[in-house]
């Protein structure tokens, strides 16, 4: 399906063009509809593509591996220095850390716009004001009038949540 230009001179000069006339490529694949870019994507990176990847990500990721694949991909010692340039230590302290959990009667206070709300935590999800709410999101969103993350709202997580 790729357009082989053979091994024409760039502009009559010394220089060889590469195999694959990328810029006509692009243009064929941007009239292709998404099950043929689909196919594009399976044919050149040997597996099928993510599920719900917007059409322009598609695109994208075949023409990078076209690219890749004319003008080669990263050398060997910009790899290496890609894997040790973080050390495993940062990237362990990123992994994602165990929710916090609390045992019934705990009380969470919050202040938001010159108010003070009280959450008592139960055993199969939260109080506040007299309701039960299956979660803290959905407290967090009742005080707040939008979609919060209930752990982050009540300052659990250790990101600041500001009014």
């Amino acid at each position: 399906m790729c357009a082989d230009t053979g091994s024409r001179r760039a502009g009559g000069g010394d220089m060889a063009k590469p195999s694959l006339d990328i810029a006509a490529e692009i243009l064929r694949l941007e009239s292709l509809a998404l099950d043929r870019l689909r196919e594009e994507w399976r044919r050149l990176h040997q597996t099928p593509p993510p599920k719900r990847l917007s059409r322009d990500l598609l695109l994208r990721g075949i023409t990078y591996k076209m690219q890749e694949n004319t003008f080669g991909g990263l050398s060997k010692a910009i790899l290496r220095k890609l894997q040790t340039s973080v050390p495993s230590e940062v990237l362990s302290a990123k992994k994602r850390r165990p929710r916090p959990s609390f045992k019934p009667g705990t009380r969470l206070v919050r202040e938001w716009h010159g108010g003070t709300h009280t959450v008592v935590i139960l055993a199969d999800g939260v109080e506040w004001r007299g309701q039960r709410y299956r979660s803290l999101s959905v407290v967090a969103r009742e005080i707040t009038g939008a979609h919060w993350s209930g752990p982050r709202f009540f300052g659990l997580n250790g990101a600041r949540a500001d009014d």
